[in-house]
């Protein structure tokens, strides 16, 4: 239980440098759908997800050393958002990218939607099903 434990705390900083280097690559570099208005949606609508993912695995990663609390939960909100504003400034500056505030605004809007889940969930006990899922993770705690 031990090492699951700590490949689960090493998957959020593993995520971080995927989504770096997805992101230093040019809009189409890793697919493009046949519809352009299709393609654009999905890449546009990732925004709202790809950053919540992030914040939903350091949650976990936290879980998984029995230490999570209001203040941590915090603290996995604000590095998720920051990450998001970090990743659009570093798409500036990548060819054939580019960087709006609106995507950092769907960066932070998906972080935030799933911190209000995952805090109601586990701190206030609504949405019982999540957490029960969220609870599941405390069973990888190396802490005696």
């Amino acid at each position: 239980m031990k090492i699951v434990g700590w490949l689960i705390r090493i998957l959020p900083f593993a995520y971080m440098v995927l989504i770096w280097n997805l992101s230093s690559m040019p809009d189409d570099a890793v697919i493009e759908l046949p519809f352009s208005s299709l393609d654009r949606f999905i890449k546009e609508s990732l925004h709202l997800v790809e950053f919540a993912i992030l914040y939903v695995l350091f949650v976990i990663a936290f879980l998984t050393t029995g230490r999570f609390t209001v203040k941590r939960n915090l603290f996995c909100l604000v590095i998720a958002c920051l990450f998001g504003i970090t990743d659009e400034i570093h798409q500036s500056f990548v060819p054939y990218r580019s960087a709006t505030i609106i995507d950092g605004v769907k960066d932070i809007t998906g972080v935030s939607v799933f911190y209000y889940f995952v805090y109601q969930a586990y701190f206030k006990n609504r949405f019982t099903r999540l957490k029960k899922i969220l609870n599941f993770f405390i069973s990888f705690n190396s802490r005696p």
